[in-house]
């Protein structure tokens, strides 16, 4: 592989920080080195001297004295060692990348800790893409992966997907427009990336096959470009056994995939974890030397303390709990459907996450139904229109997340009569299914 062509002019000048250096070799060092190096401040002077929290099963992790100050001073800009090492076994486990003993200049497996997937992605899109560079996503897709692309001034191409992901015909037929040997020439403008995700996607639930992962994946090769697996509902799939991730296929270390501890542990700790060829995690960690220098370190010492405790055994019995919670919610959701809109809308049943997709029939729009109507009936949902390119686009589609509403809520349902110009039949609406809005985190 040839990382060079797929980095931005920014990301290669980027170079390594001399104090992040001296914080990396800090952090592995023995306690009778005597470091006159760092600007750390002393932790003596920090008001904080302990913490404890109670974990679901009864018992207790406790923060204090060595632990509480390493807790709150800085840590190293990859991550701290021991939870970089837990994670690296971890995936080695579930996902055996071919990649994970290449040599490090021919795609060798590496990880980084980020502030939650989103940062981890932020910066990858910053470390690819060039004004005028082709991406390849499938819509509808998550708005802050939008945002986060569209100011970079790439060229957007949406790839036809349906409920079972990304449909490989509809890949070729993009992609016949360029030769194979096309992606060695700047001017021709390749796709430099598929962005997707491929389990649970947000906002439509929808989970690519595997058999489908297996043909993209081999399209990627033939046209050389990356391939990023955006995955945080990866524990929260509905049935075993799980579909083969594209990290799973990766011969070439060409797969950066993001992974996030956001949906089954806590959203607020910010800890999220980045995997693909080490040449590309460094220089995502680079960017993170001059951002934010780091992940919360006591945000990761709270999952490190976790994780040791449970073990791998506990940590996915504790995923297997999550995903008994969420199927029981995605059926009661389901259900409400079934018995309300039966009809009037259609669905598919979302295989992994936390969301359901509906598009309304005779609706072509239903940004006015649901900013509006829904609103003043104290129901809250998001319009499809934020999760395609052209977001100023009609969409008869809207969003509901069955994450945080009971099944009750969900079924509490009575009838929004619309006046005739706007639509012939009686609709739904005084359901209780709460949802953030649109500009919320998810």
């Amino acid at each position: 592989m040839n990382y060079s062509r797929f980095l931005t002019a920014t990301s290669l000048a980027r170079k390594p920080s001399p104090i992040r250096t001296t914080a990396d070799i800090l952090s592995k060092a023995p306690k009778t080195l005597i470091s006159l190096a760092p600007g750390s401040p002393n932790p003596s002077m920090f008001p904080f001297k302990s913490a404890a929290f109670t974990v679901e099963n009864g018992s207790t992790i406790r923060f204090e004295d060595d632990l509480i100050k390493r807790a709150l001073q800085y840590s190293p800009s990859y991550g701290i060692p021991e939870l970089l090492s837990w994670l690296k076994q971890f995936q080695v486990k579930l996902h055996n990348p071919p990649t994970v003993n290449y040599p490090p200049n021919q795609g060798q497996m590496d990880l980084c800790i980020t502030s939650g997937c989103q940062d981890g992605l932020c910066k990858a899109f910053e470390m690819l893409i060039n004004p005028g560079d082709t991406i390849l996503v499938n819509e509808p897709l998550f708005p802050g992966t939008l945002y986060a692309m569209k100011p970079l001034g790439c060229n957007i191409i949406n790839v036809p997907s349906d409920e079972h992901g990304i449909i490989p015909e509809g890949l070729k037929k993009i992609l016949s427009q360029w030769k194979p040997e096309d992606s060695k020439d700047p001017t021709k403008k390749t796709p430099k990336f598929l962005y997707t995700v491929p389990n649970g996607n947000n906002p439509t639930g929808n989970s690519l096959t595997g058999d489908r992962k297996k043909e993209i994946y081999e399209l990627a090769r033939k046209y050389d470009f990356l391939i990023i697996e955006d995955d945080p509902y990866y524990f929260l799939q509905f049935s075993k056994p799980w579909e083969p991730t594209f990290l799973s296929m990766d011969v070439d270390g060409r797969v950066i995939r993001a992974d996030t501890f956001s949906k089954t542990v806590s959203s607020g700790l910010r800890v999220g974890f980045m995997t693909g060829p080490k040449t590309l995690i460094q220089n995502i960690v680079l960017h993170t030397q001059v951002s934010s220098v780091h992940a919360c370190t006591l945000s990761q010492l709270m999952i490190l303390q976790l994780l040791h405790q449970w073990g791998e055994e506990g940590f996915l019995a504790h995923i297997d709990r999550t995903i008994d919670f969420y199927k029981n919610q995605r059926d009661s959701i389901l259900a409400a459907a079934d018995k309300w809109l039966r009809g009037l809308a259609e669905w598919h049943v979302p295989k992994a996450g936390m969301f359901l997709w509906i598009k309304v029939k005779g609706i072509s729009d239903t940004k006015q139904l649901i900013e509006e109507k829904a609103i003043e009936r104290e129901v809250l949902l998001v319009p499809g229109n934020g999760f395609f390119i052209d977001g100023s686009a009609p969409t008869s589609f809207f969003r509901a997340s069955f994450s945080l509403a009971t099944p009750a809520q969900m079924d509490t349902v009575s009838i929004l009569l619309l006046p005739p110009s706007e639509h012939p039949s009686l609709w739904l609406l005084q359901h209780r299914w709460i949802q953030p809005s649109r500009d919320w985190p998810n």
